[in-house]
């Protein structure tokens, strides 16, 4: 892809980024995506591969993640509240997976759920 293009956000399902893709595009901004074609394929290996990834260019970066953090879900609990991060108290976690083990990079399903603030960068362990 070059280093012209940046990671903008990743995703498990080549349908969650479609959205996201079409309103960056509506803007002008021009968008790539990485591993689609093999999640629409085999959407089980979306965990192996780390998703479907979203690029934008570099020199689009600030407007393109300021779209997308207008339109973005961020996580919620069983109740279907936000998630609060404990830190700086902003309700703007995604649920966030480290693979730094070699059973959790073969069983990305095993490992336990984390929240990460994208205020802060803060990671909350999920609440049973």
């Amino acid at each position: 892809m070059g280093k012209d293009w940046v990671i903008l956000g990743t995703f498990e399902f080549l349908a969650d980024v479609q959205i996201i893709k079409g309103k960056l595009e509506s803007e002008g901004i021009e968008v790539r995506l990485k591993d689609d074609n093999t999640v629409s394929v085999e959407p089980f290996a979306s965990n192996a591969l780390g998703g479907v990834k979203l690029m934008v260019h570099r020199y689009d970066e600030k407007e393109a993640k300021a779209i997308y953090n207008e339109i973005r879900n961020y996580a919620t609990d069983k109740d279907g509240n936000l998630i609060v991060c404990p830190i700086c108290g902003a309700q703007k976690s995604e649920v966030y997976y480290a693979r730094k083990t070699i059973l959790y990079k073969l069983f990305p399903f095993l490992e336990p759920k984390k929240y990460k603030c994208n205020n802060c960068n803060f990671l909350t362990k999920a609440k049973k």
